[in-house]
């Protein structure tokens, strides 16, 4: 057994700090950010199957830098995790098809690169390509996802020019960026032969030491490609009374004219919720979202789109497809994303 040092397992690192008024370098910023406790690269999407089914996928990376003392230089320390949730929400099969895995950062297995999107884990990857496209593969038990993802707008600073407010307390935010409206390629290999795939995604990206406020049990954040070309971001943090705490959102509209929402134009409203058969925790799955005088009605492509990641985040969580429609006119495709619902959120 090898026994270290006690000074080498007693510094915890500081970690860096989220604040306003700092300048977000592209394509620089796509990439990781290790001085930072949290980041994620977050892609979600519909897809258009070759015999005409609709889907909807997640591909996520994590990485998490951990409270090990970075002065040791020892390749097998773990300053950093990697995580990965990939997931297929399929109408034909009832709930979510997903798979998860984690390793450590090192030896080549697992990375999230400096200065450009480059993450890997394992046999998946995503990464940002010379030309600004992206490049996704993901091989799982069930299923194997090969996406490029092509920009054809360009990336959305959320917030204030990427600094995103989470909480009423000023350190209670991220550096947040978005690249709505991808159009999507590729291929997706089930049982049987690869199927020629296409669609539309939005990749998010956001990286942070502090996010949320002491009282907060979790989040409902949405990201919708419209179908006039537009891309609305929203979300609200609860507490553990499912009161709201902050709420945000943006709406980019196709000519590029942004409109951002205080906390007090942003509302979340339950039309229906869905319990889980499998962990009993209840799930708002319809909603109205109100961002100004917009009201939008989200329903979802399948109720169950619940995914267990208690063997690498240790959060159980609500992530899927949904339709929007606004004044009853259909309006658009995006994700729903609600945390906190089991238990409260531990970033």
């Amino acid at each position: 057994m090898l026994c270290l040092p006690l000074a080498s397992q007693a510094a915890v690192p500081a970690f860096a700090v989220v604040k306003p008024g700092t300048v977000i370098t592209l394509p620089a910023d796509t990439g990781a950010h290790p001085a930072f406790r949290t980041e994620w690269w977050y892609l979600t999407g519909w897809l258009n199957t070759a015999d005409q089914k609709t889907l909807g996928f997640q591909i996520t990376f994590f990485r998490t830098a951990t409270e090990h003392d970075r002065r040791n230089p020892s390749k097998f320390a773990p300053h950093q995790l990697i995580i990965g949730h990939a997931a297929l929400s399929d109408p034909a099969v009832g709930k979510l098809i997903h798979d998860q895995q984690s390793a450590r950062e090192g030896f080549g297995i697992a990375y999230a690169k400096v200065g450009n999107t480059d993450v890997k884990l394992h046999d998946w990857t995503l990464v940002r390509q010379t030309d600004g496209r992206y490049a996704a593969q993901v091989k799982t038990a069930s299923f194997t996802l090969t996406l490029q993802l092509t920009p054809n707008q360009s990336p959305l600073l959320q917030g204030e020019r990427g600094y995103s407010r989470k909480g009423p307390l000023p350190a209670q935010a991220s550096y947040y960026l978005s690249e709505p409206q991808l159009s999507v390629s590729g291929s997706l290999q089930r049982a049987g032969p690869s199927q020629t795939v296409t669609g539309t995604a939005w990749l998010d990206h956001e990286w942070s030491s502090s996010v949320l406020d002491t009282n907060a049990s979790g989040w409902d954040w949405l990201g919708a490609n419209l179908s006039d070309g537009s891309a609305l971001m929203a979300f609200q943090v609860r507490d553990t009374k499912g009161d709201k705490i902050w709420s945000n959102a943006s709406l980019r509209r196709a000519d590029g004219r942004l409109t951002q929402f205080a906390p007090h134009e942003v509302n979340f409203s339950v039309i229906r919720r869905w319990r889980s058969p499998r962990t009993n925790a209840l799930y708002p799955v319809a909603q109205l979202i109100q961002t100004g005088a917009y009201r939008w009605q989200l329903s979802p492509l399948q109720d169950d789109q619940e995914l267990d990641s208690r063997r690498s985040t240790g959060a159980v969580y609500w992530e899927g497809a949904v339709t929007l429609t606004r004044d009853g006119i259909p309006a658009g495709r995006g994700y729903l994303e609600m945390t906190g619902y089991l238990k409260a959120l531990k970033l």
